[in-house]
């Protein structure tokens, strides 16, 4: 079987399992990550670029390495495996299933605005506290939009690119610039090379999630037009594009003051739609399922036409 169509099968195999099996119940391999990872922060920590270039390679280039040497032996299986631990789309979808379920129960009984505000860590790095209902709201629309491309197109577009290697070199740099990579005291020099590290390997994933989102949601013009209007005033080089084609498709306007726990931003708005309301989160968990089904149609698609 040809490399291409190798990589086609185990992206499909691995999405396939995702929609399935959702994340690994145990010992996620990102989770191992992770606690690697805030181990060798520990023990190299500087208030440095340098310092902070270090750390990223130290965790990213073995782990890479690894995945070639797996990847040429096993091609099918390691790309249906690291593809499998590493998206997340199943479960961000889920994850916004019970956000809708808790905001509408929250809004019906007040008392409860704690239930929905306990999930807005697993999404965003918000401070809870300082959110409303129609505040969880936008802050989930928006997480849903992002993480559309971070957890799942960036996965499958790398996983094409490189195969296995290509898969955990995104998942890595994800998972980093998650850790480290906030413009806070602590990170702004630290964390900058692992942002910078991220923002390359996610610039073709969020320039496709758009694309998948225009062509599959509600309001395809609105889409590319906030798109082309309001995508590149984001703060981020990458999250603007999936989030104002998100907001565009459904008809929202997203962005404004957004309090983190030791900041407040006042992010550009996006979408010349309406404010997100409670109701609009349903309306995104379904986006994003057919965003997430499309990205790999149109990955999968480029792999099989690609001359051999």
């Amino acid at each position: 079987m040809h490399p291409f169509h190798q990589r086609a099968l185990g992206l499909t195999l691995g999405f396939a399992a995702d929609r399935v099996f959702g994340d690994p119940a145990k010992h996620h391999p990102v989770a191992w990550f992770g606690t690697c990872a805030s181990v060798v922060e520990r023990a190299i920590y500087s208030d440095s670029r340098s310092r902070g270039a270090l750390y990223a390679g130290v965790l990213i280039v073995p782990v890479v390495g690894a995945g070639m040497g797996v990847g040429k032996r096993f091609p099918v299986f390691s790309l249906a495996v690291t593809t499998w631990a590493a998206l997340g789309g199943t479960t961000l979808a889920h994850t916004g299933e019970r956000m809708a379920r808790r905001l509408d129960e929250a809004r019906d009984n007040p008392s409860l605005i704690d239930a929905p505000r306990s999930l807005i860590p697993w999404l965003c790095s918000r401070d809870p506290s300082a959110l409303g209902l129609d505040d969880m709201a936008r802050a989930t629309v928006e997480s849903l939009a992002e993480n559309t491309s971070d957890a799942v197109t960036g996965t499958l577009v790398w996983g094409a690119v490189a195969g296995t290697p290509g898969v955990l070199l995104h998942r890595c740099a994800n998972t980093l610039d998650a850790m480290v990579g906030y413009r806070t005291v602590r990170y702004t020099n630290f964390g900058w090379a692992s942002a910078k590290v991220d923002d390359a390997v996610n610039w073709l994933p969020a320039r496709i999630t758009g694309l998948a989102t225009a062509l599959v949601g509600p309001k395809r013009t609105e889409a590319v037009r906030a798109w082309r209007r309001d995508a590149s005033a984001h703060p981020s080089p990458n999250a603007g594009i999936p989030e104002a084609t998100a907001a565009g498709a459904l008809g929202l306007q997203l962005g404004g003051v957004t309090r983190y726990a030791e900041r407040t931003e006042h992010r550009p708005t996006m979408g010349a739609g309406r404010a997100p309301e409670v109701s609009d989160v349903r309306r995104m968990v379904r986006l994003t399922r057919r965003v997430q089904a499309v990205s790999l149609g149109l990955v999968v698609g480029a792999l099989l036409a690609l001359p051999r």
